[in-house]
């Protein structure tokens, strides 16, 4: 029996190495991340089983040499021949002791450290793969480790019977991670098959939570590894081997939490729970009651509620039903998944993709500066139109190019108008809608000029792209409706963004010195034509002033020749006297009043000084000096 032992343990050992090679190129060459993490596990259970019958095999030659002993003893009638060091007497006997003093608790600290080693790789490489994988062959893949999944099933489930009856400890490691492998094989399929109805990101969940049991697995290793430390040691008493996980084991075999469950019980309650009748009722009908609560999960996937504003596709075995296909809002029946499938849609919904750019969902900046990236971007060639009168060649001697780079954020908006097109004709809609969009976005760019759609033409070619983005879904039979295209955030690239405002302000600064230049021209002109215009008026003046006192002399020449005839002496007189106050008009004058018979005259020179030459001498006095 103990052969057969062995040679299980070898059985074991050999599958687990063929089964874990295969499952790994299985899983590499589909891309799926479950089926390699699991084969991480199987790569374990290979290192394991190895151990476990090595360690089988000391333990089946301890038992011959034993048997060979006891024969020659019986043979001679006496054991005085065999009198001596144990050491000696039992070398098979030693190196087993040996090898599970030294080399089993070295292979648990390397197994320990191979464990930490490949989650902490397991979990970074996951960590990588944010982005949903594409499978190759699914439905080979899923075969293919279906069939590796029921052999490691049988395998391992042979292995652990016999280990269970027999009581065979170091059966019981290699057989657990057989189930195991079987159970991770059969979870990594329908990973795939999840991924396939239309959940992308089973594979990669699945995957991070075998990487978080990896963890748990080596956290009890090391538990174990600390706790063998103080386990006291009886003679004659063989302990759990230290390679030889529980957690594995409960995992491959969850029957045995119900064993320990049963006999907690019984230890509770001081009698045998486990032996009534209520529980063996339980237990033999917990089969029954989980095919009762899946038969109640199928039915409840029989009724589907469409909500307001959606509209679904009806699939009967990956075919739009005839006649019943588009389900409007409200409940519906249909047959069970997933003979029946149903895949809503936001019909009613606004939806938008972003042409040009990539926001940042962790920014939401409401002021947006050139020079400062607020996304990732692409850039667009927009023509530059040549203006008249200007040169096209740089400082340099180089021409000028006749386009520019421009980074332009342009949201469009859409509906879904005919659900039929847009989920069947075409294999993925909303990237091809986002294609088209980007496609006559470059088009439409490089046909227009950079300074016009930055100032006055943006309502314009607004219009202009949705129409050429419906003509083009229309196409296609997309069955969208572009609502709104809209152009925001138009600048030149962030890289030469600096320069761009140089120019601009160069730009701005020659046209304030043009308005300057014109203001001045039309302030010096508006001088001119009033000086013009004083100087004629002036002159003018004097030409009726001079013509008036010529007419006014001319007719008091005419009228004093009669006064004169008349009374020469008072005219002669009074001419004088005229000519008196004119010629003394400016001359200080003295008023002599004499009131004493001595004739003495009296005069007071004293000059009053008025306002008027005071302020004069101030200001002759402060003038400066000329040099």
């Amino acid at each position: 029996m103990e052969r057969n032992i062995q040679r299980n343990g070898l059985v074991n050992l050999l599958v687990l190495l063929a089964v874990g090679a295969a499952g790994y190129g299985v899983a590499h060459f589909a891309n799926s991340l479950s089926g390699q993490v699991a084969s991480v596990f199987l790569g374990l259970g290979v290192l394991v089983a190895f151990v476990s019958w090595f360690q089988m095999r000391l333990e089946d030659r301890e038992r011959l040499e034993k048997l060979e002993l006891d024969e020659l003893a019986r043979s001679r009638g006496s054991a005085t021949l065999f009198e001596g060091k144990e050491a000696e007497t039992f070398p098979a006997q030693r190196s087993r002791e040996q090898f599970e003093k030294f080399f089993v608790p070295a292979f648990a600290v390397v197994l320990l450290v191979l464990q930490i080693a490949a989650a902490l790789v397991i979990w970074r490489w996951l960590g990588k793969t944010d982005t949903v994988v594409a499978f190759k062959e699914e439905m080979v893949a899923m075969s293919l480790l279906a069939l590796l999944a029921l052999i490691l099933f049988l395998i391992g489930r042979f292995s652990s019977t016999i280990a269970r009856i027999e009581n065979h400890r170091l059966l019981r490691p290699s057989a657990s991670y057989l189930l195991l492998g079987a159970y991770l094989c059969a979870v990594s399929a329908l990973a795939i098959a999840g991924a396939k109805a239309e959940f992308p990101k089973t594979d990669l969940i699945v995957a991070r939570v075998l990487c978080v049991v990896l963890w748990l697995v080596a956290a009890e290793t090391l538990i174990t590894l600390i706790l063998e430390i103080y386990r006291p040691r009886m003679k004659g008493k063989v302990g759990r081997a230290l390679y030889d996980s529980r957690l594995v084991g409960l995992l491959a075999q969850p029957e045995g939490l119900v064993v320990t469950a049963a006999q907690t019980l019984d230890y509770q309650f001081g009698f045998k729970v486990s032996e009534t009748w209520f529980y063996q009722m339980l237990k033999n009908a917990v089969r029954w009651l989980l095919l009762l609560q899946l038969a109640a999960l199928l039915l409840s996937t029989c009724v589907v509620f469409i909500e307001p504003g959606e509209r679904a596709l009806l699939e009967h075995f990956g075919k739009p039903v005839e006649g019943h296909a588009v389900l409007e809002p409200g409940g519906h029946f249909k047959w069970p998944w997933p003979v029946d499938k149903v895949y809503r849609f936001r019909t009613e919904q606004i939806q938008t993709l972003d042409v040009g750019f990539t926001p940042e969902s962790e920014r939401n900046e409401k002021i947006v500066v050139w020079a400062i990236a607020h996304g990732k971007e692409d850039n667009f060639l927009v023509a530059n139109r040549e203006r008249t009168g200007e040169t096209s060649e740089t400082t340099s001697g180089k021409k000028a190019p006749p386009v520019s780079l421009l980074t332009v954020s342009i949201p469009v908006q859409f509906q879904i108008e005919n659900l039929m097109q847009w989920a069947y004709i075409n294999e993925d809609s909303p990237n091809l809608l986002q294609q088209l969009a980007t496609r006559e976005v470059i088009r439409y760019l490089v046909s227009v000029d950079i300074g016009e759609l930055m100032s006055r033409s943006r309502l314009e070619a607004s219009q202009i792209l949705r129409d050429r983005i419906q003509k083009a879904a229309n196409d296609r039979e997309l069955g969208a409706k572009i609502l709104f295209v809209g152009l925001q955030d138009i600048h030149p690239p962030v890289k030469v963004a600096p320069d761009y405002e140089k120019v601009v302000g160069a730009a701005h600064k020659q046209q304030a010195t043009i308005l300057v230049a014109e203001a001045a021209a039309i302030g010096i002109y508006a001088l001119a034509s009033a000086q013009a215009f004083t100087v004629t008026n002036t002159a003018e003046a004097d030409r009726l002033n001079l013509e008036v006192i010529a007419l006014a002399r001319a007719a008091a020449f005419t009228n004093q020749i009669p006064a004169f005839n008349a009374a020469p002496s008072v005219y002669m007189q009074r001419a004088y006297l005229q000519t008196f106050a004119q010629a003394t008009a400016k001359a200080t004058k003295y008023l002599v009043l004499t009131t004493n018979t001595d004739n003495v005259f009296q005069f007071n020179l004293e000059r009053r000084f008025d306002y008027e030459n005071m302020q004069k001498l101030f200001d002759t006095a402060t003038a400066p000096k000329k040099p």
